[in-house]
């Protein structure tokens, strides 16, 4: 039982951190275990401009605890009205990483979201100019396709025609969730990379729905059956440079999961890296957590990895986790695996 493995400190390439109270509540919860992460920029109003991204930079860095080393890295929530000349500005300052295309109505905080992509073009071009990534929202929000093909719909629909049109863009798939997804960023041979979160890894859809609504797994885009999760856990732990660990970390207040019309969204930070080393090592490629938590994002975005090191260590009795954390909010749920699980992070 004495097993333990010391790799570089990992990245996640797609977090929701909120702001205020909810912001102070859950960061210590990733700046702990992480260097740098992906800022989703779904706040309401959204982080349009460069300006609100650096005002929303330093409100994180305020929150952050001083014992801890933590990078921000930015992304800007694209529009139809989005000005190209700010978002290549706030790049080459190094103030932003990322844009963030959310199809209107897809997700939490996406109404401001881009409906006609045709309107954006001006915008992924230059970003393609500049070096910029591009994250997805892989899903379609035509309310004539069922929510378990809106991924594998967007791909046919969205992304394989916006790669066609603007092909040197670098495009993050975020949160795949489908054997299709999967099989697509495998299909294309440069600029394209998909993140993988924790839970779909872990969870399949029978988590959400079978022996009664369980609202704490659900999020979107929703776990799908346990076919599509083989093949993510598959790619997570093949070693493939396209896929890197993006958590898509999301947490909502209990009261605003447990009602008639609950928010999408998973709470996973202070238990990922933990459920990484448990799933890496049943699929015998603890060898490979490094890859995917802590090189093949930085390589993909064109940074250095992270030179510092966290050791994961496996013990005997079960790690114990905090059922909940106490936000000035109110309380989050964190994701339960549903299994006992032996990995600390030391």
């Amino acid at each position: 039982m004495n097993q333990s493995i010391t790799i570089r400190k990992p990245d996640d390439w797609h977090l929701h951190l909120r702001d205020g109270a909810m912001l102070e509540g859950v960061l210590p919860h990733t700046s702990r275990h992480f260097h740098r992460a992906i800022i989703m920029p779904n706040l309401v109003p959204p982080v349009v401009t460069t300006a609100q991204a650096t005002a929303y930079r330093e409100r994180i860095l305020a929150a952050k605890p001083k014992a801890d080393f933590f990078d921000p890295l930015m992304s800007l929530y694209l529009t139809e009205e989005t000005d190209p000349a700010d978002v290549t500005a706030g790049f080459r300052s190094g103030l932003v990483t990322a844009v963030k295309l959310y199809p209107a109505g897809a997700t939490t905080n996406s109404a401001s979201g881009v409906k006609d992509v045709e309107k954006v073009i001006p915008v992924l071009e230059a970003m393609a100019e500049a070096g910029m990534v591009l994250c997805v929202h892989g899903e379609v929000t035509d309310p004539a396709v069922d929510i378990f093909d809106r991924e594998a719909v967007f791909i046919d629909r969205v992304l394989a025609p916006l790669r066609e049109r603007v092909p040197s863009l670098k495009i993050v798939m975020e949160h795949v969730t489908t054997k299709q997804g999967v099989d697509y960023v495998r299909s294309q041979e440069q600029n394209l990379a998909a993140t993988l979160t924790t839970h779909h890894l872990i969870i399949n859809r029978n988590a959400i729905l079978a022996g009664g609504i369980k609202p704490h797994y659900y999020c979107l885009p929703v776990a799908k059956r346990e076919e599509h999760r083989l093949a993510l856990r598959e790619a997570a732990c093949s070693g493939d440079s396209r896929f890197f660990l993006g958590t898509d970390s999301a947490p909502h207040t209990d009261p605003n999961k447990e009602c008639a019309c609950g928010c999408a969204g998973i709470f996973t930070a202070p238990n990922t890296m933990s459920l990484l080393a448990h799933v890496f090592e049943q699929e015998n490629a603890l060898d490979r957590l490094e890859a995917f938590a802590s090189l093949n994002g930085p390589a993909f975005y064109g940074l250095e990895p992270n030179s510092d090191t966290i050791t994961l260590a496996k013990q005997a009795e079960p790690v114990s986790f905090p059922a909940k954390i106490h936000t000035g909010d109110g309380d989050v749920t964190v994701f339960d695996p549903m299994f006992p699980v032996h990995w600390a992070v030391q």
